[in-house]
């Protein structure tokens, strides 16, 4: 019993002289703040919070989500970066999905901590937030954030290290997860295909399942398109050394149903470019065609196809020599206008741009767009081949050969056939036996259809030449009753 009345006792002590210390804590506070000037005040407090800090071994980078009305890209490429990072046995997550066409991501919710190592430094990351003290009323900006949006609180990451790691945190670690967040966001944005109506450009999604993997093209002409696109988006640096415009022209020609189209779309898909769709027979004026085109953001493709018929385009010859038109107060769309864009002062208004005219008839375009710096490759799509065949069997019926190969592949070799009529004739039955037996009565068709066209055309020339040779004997004759009569 003695011994609890001194355990009571030595508690009572411990909490009089708790609440003694408190009040006296209280009261130097107070007389601080009464006697000596708030700068001092600042000027020790500061001092103690850099003993302390020069003292502790670790540092701490703040990223807060915004600043002031802009919105912090070094936080988003942190969180971009850290969702490929997260544990997912940690206790608490946030998840979201903002597409449905897009995975889950997950998130650090606040106060979790995670880790992460880069060149051998392990850097921990915290998810911060707390409530805007200028959410109400009173604010100048209502507690509107960097997007527009009003906060309710303000969220920010700490990343603390080891001190001897701050230079590597800040030349090494930070542009790293900005450069892979920028990858990452680029893999997984939906591309834009924007079509032009007046001066403006609309956009859709753009959804095309076209790659370079399922195009069914020859593989030498395959591969050197890519890596010409390969080459062409890492030279940024040489074409300003070199004084040139960051851009690429390519000019897509064949019959129709070659694949120009699902060629574009691989091209866009494989670089990630949004496609601008002009549409010159919706363009009036020169002037409208520069405001369309300089409206183009960067990282972008630009397609005019069937360049020789979409518009009836003024000839060079048909300018005046100085360049004006015969008529200066009509500023229609003429081929100067599109090439100044193409290759003139205009095509500096933008970099990292792709170009592409298609055609099915090449020999109709005037040559100044086809010359070198306008339209760099020339790409000949043609006619199906034995190779584009197998892309097509493997894209529809997933195999890679078939009893009914040798003879198919001689078939297409004898007739012309384009990709696009092989695909459908594939398309027709799931039943990969049947598909191909009935590719194979499609070109045995067509062919049939091509020799008694052969025929035709044949005999037709030999009636001319019949007619021709009996309008000479006739004249012949003609000319030797003259001569008997003379």
């Amino acid at each position: 019993m003695a011994t609890y009345d001194k355990a009571i006792e030595s508690y009572k002590k411990a909490v009089t002289a708790a609440a003694s210390l408190a009040a006296s804590a209280m009261l130097v506070r107070g007389v601080v703040n009464e006697l000596v000037p708030y700068e001092v005040r600042d000027f020790l407090f500061s001092g103690l919070g850099y003993l302390r800090s020069r003292m502790s071994s670790q540092h701490t980078v703040v990223i807060e989500e915004t600043e002031g009305w802009a919105t912090n890209q070094l936080y988003d490429a942190a969180r971009t970066y850290l969702a490929t990072r997260i544990n997912t046995d940690m206790q608490r997550l946030r998840v979201s999905r903002i597409d449905e066409g897009k995975s889950l991501m997950f998130s650090m919710e606040e106060g979790e901590e995670m880790a992460d190592v880069h060149e051998g430094a392990e850097f921990k990351w915290r998810l911060v937030c707390r409530d805007n003290p200028g959410a109400g009323a009173g604010n100048g900006n209502g507690g509107r954030g960097g997007n527009g949006n009003y906060r309710v609180e303000v969220r920010s990451f700490e990343m603390s290290f080891h001190k001897k790691h701050k230079e590597k945190a800040i030349t090494s670690y930070l542009p790293h997860i900005l450069a892979t967040a920028k990858k990452i966001k680029e893999q997984d944005r939906t591309l834009k295909i924007y079509m032009n109506e007046g001066e403006s450009w609309f956009a859709i999604d753009l959804h095309h399942p076209s790659t370079f993997s399922t195009l069914a093209m020859d593989h030498k002409m395959k591969q050197s398109v890519m890596d010409d696109l390969e080459r062409f988006v890492k030279r940024k640096e040489y074409y300003k050394k070199i004084g040139k415009a960051w851009k690429r022209g390519y000019l897509l020609y064949g019959p129709p149903g070659t694949g120009k189209s699902s060629l574009i779309a691989a091209m866009a898909n494989y670089l990630k470019f949004d496609v601008y769709d002009l549409e010159l027979t919706e363009v009036n004026w020169n002037s409208t065609l520069r405001r369309l085109l300089i409206g183009m953001t960067n990282r972008s493709i630009l397609v005019i196809e069937d360049i020789d018929c979409s518009i009836d385009l003024q000839q060079r010859a048909e300018e005046g020599q100085d360049g004006t038109k015969s008529n200066p107060s009509e500023d229609k769309v003429t081929l100067s206008g599109l090439l100044n864009f193409v290759d003139g002062l205009w095509s500096t208004s933008g970099e990292e741009r792709i170009i592409i005219f298609t055609t099915n008839y090449k020999e109709r375009l005037d040559p100044a767009l086809l010359r070198p710096g306008r339209m760099d490759m020339h790409i000949h799509m043609g006619y199906c081949c034995p190779e584009s065949f197998r892309i097509l069997a493997s894209n529809y019926h997933s195999i890679s050969d078939h009893d009914t190969y040798p003879e198919i592949e001689e078939l297409i070799t004898e007739v012309m056939v384009t990709p696009a009529e092989v695909a459908e004739v594939l398309m027709r039955n799931d039943d990969t036996d049947i598909a191909l037996e009935g590719l194979i009565q499609f070109l045995k068709k067509k062919r049939s259809e091509a020799k008694d066209s052969s025929d035709e055309n044949v005999d037709q020339m030999a009636k001319e030449d019949g007619k021709e040779m009996m309008k000479q004997d006739v004249s012949g004759d003609q000319n030797l009753n003259n001569a008997g009569k003379e």
